[in-house]
Parts: C-alpha cells; sequence; structure tokens
C-alpha cells in the first residue's frame, strides 16, 4: 500500500488525569475520505488539533509521508500539506468573495509607490476557482455573508485547496446546514478525493459519512473504539458502533419500556 500522508502512531494527550486521547493510531492515503465519528467528549477535537499542529500529543509520533513530524505550530502543518477548516471558516462575512478567498495572499499592483490591492485578478482567481467545484459567482464584490451555509463552507474549502493542501481535515462542515446546503460540501468532498485529496471528514451524522467515507474510524472516550472499510458499513451498523453497541440497545430497550408506561397512564418513577 502507497505511504499515507499523515499517520498518528500510537498517539496519546492527558490534561492533569484526564485522558483526552489513548494509544490512537490513524493513517490517511491520498484520495481517501476517513470519516472520524463519535459522540461529544470521545476526543475528535482533540486528535484534530494534534494533526493540524494546536498541540503536541504526550505520547506518539505523528508522519508525513512516512517521516516523524514535530510541528510547532498550524503554519508548520499546512508548510506540510496539511489544512484544517474549523466550523467558524475563519471567513470575514463583511468582505468580497474575492478578498476572503485571497485573504493572506492578496495579489499586489503597483502605482508608483503606491502598491493596491488587485481586485480583477483576485476576482479571476477566485471565479476560477470556485468555478471547478460548481459554484457560480454573478457579483465577486458580494459579501460572504449573503453566500449559504454549503457555500460559505465551500469557498474556505477551495481556498485551502489553492494554497496546495494535500489533506483536509474537516471539522464538522455539515452540522450547522440543511440537507441542500450539505450536499454542496458533500459533493465538494468526493471531488477532492477524486483529483488525489485525503481527507480527514469529522462528523457525528451518519447519513453524512456513509455516501462519502472510504474508511470509518470510531472514537469513543479518547480510544478507538473500531476501525471499518467501506464495505465493513451500513448505516444499521454504523449507528450501532456510534451509539456505544450494547449500552446504546439497553437505552432503546429502556425508553420503550418507558413510552409503554406513559401510554398505559402507570406511575413512572
Amino acid at each position: 500500500m502507497a505511504t499515507p500522508i499523515i499517520e498518528a502512531r500510537s498517539v496519546s494527550r492527558y490534561f492533569g488525569t484526564v485522558v483526552a486521547l489513548k494509544d490512537i493510531s490513524i493513517a490517511v492515503h491520498a484520495g481517501e475520505v476517513l470519516c472520524l465519528l463519535g459522540d461529544n467528549g470521545a476526543g475528535k477535537s482533540t486528535l484534530i488539533k494534534i494533526l493540524s499542529g494546536l498541540e503536541r500529543p504526550d505520547e506518539g509520533t505523528l508522519a508525513i509521508d512516512g517521516q516523524p513530524v514535530n510541528f510547532r505550530s498550524p503554519r508548520d502543518a499546512f508548510a506540510r500539506g496539511i489544512a484544517t477548516v474549523y466550523q467558524d471558516l475563519a471567513v470575514l462575512p463583511q468582505m468580497s468573495i474575492s478578498r476572503n478567498f485571497m485573504l493572506g495572499m492578496e495579489p499586489i499592483r503597483k502605482f508608483g509607490p503606491f502598491r493596491f490591492f488587485d481586485e480583477a485578478k483576485a476576482g479571476a482567481i477566485a471565479r476560477e476557482e470556485l468555478a471547478k467545484i460548481g459554484i457560480t459567482v454573478n457579483h465577486l464584490k458580494q459579501k460572504v455573508g449573503t453566500m449559504s451555509g454549503g457555500e460559505r463552507q465551500s469557498l474556505a474549502i477551495a481556498r485551502a485547496e489553492y494554497r496546495g493542501a494535500r489533506l483536509l481535515i474537516l471539522d464538522e462542515p455539515t452540522s450547522a446546514l440543511g440537507v441542500n446546503e450539505a450536499a454542496i460540501v458533500l459533493r465538494h468532498v468526493i471531488r477532492a478525493r477524486a483529483r488525489g485529496l485525503g481527507v480527514v471528514f469529522i462528523t457525528h451524522n451518519v447519513h453524512h459519512a456513509l455516501p462519502i467515507g472510504d474508511r470509518f474510524v470510531i472514537l469513543n472516550r479518547g480510544r478507538v473504539a473500531g476501525t471499518f472499510a467501506r464495505a465493513e458499513m451500513d448505516e444499521a451498523a454504523l449507528n450501532r458502533h456510534m451509539g456505544g453497541g450494547a449500552e446504546f440497545e439497553a437505552l432503546q430497550r429502556d425508553l420503550v419500556a418507558l413510552a409503554d408506561q406513559l401510554k398505559t397512564g402507570a406511575t413512572v418513577h
């Protein structure tokens, strides 16, 4: 098998006596979507921060293209092609689409001793890159805040790709989106995979993970509860693992029993 873009090798992270992550090992290859799933408190956010250079593991190592690395900051991670798009997107809603797309790498034109933002060049780049992902923009001076949630997510992802990302880490990109808006993002993920990018897709939504995932890693209380290939997963199996298996089934039985008691008017303690 080809060398993974990124690997976490027996990574652990502690906050005092709290075990946030324990002995986590995952790998993501080019042209693959790895879905990282788990309930709140499962350790997803901590793992994202380690993969993106925001935090360092207390134990274990990271490797890029098979070589151990020690990220000192997100800038280090991005220099190696690791781009993270968080839920807050890092877009500025009151700025134009073109300015948001070129944020931090603004093209400049000179007029004598003066330097100006090259609106025309920025607009041409933004229009071309957004068209590649199926977003047609009529007015590039349009404020990003007027775009739909799915379009804003796609803009942030396309911007990371334009800057040379090899691996996209997407933190709950569809959590606050409706069906149609989520579809825009999910289509973008599939296109990114087809272009050979690796994708880590963090979600708790089984319906969003199943159509796009090649592999599924379930986290539970800071540990890997299971790693599954697409052929091993269906909706029922993924829901069962997400819900904690036997614990979830016991909860379901309790809830059914409670509902039956309420229907019959029995006293509930």
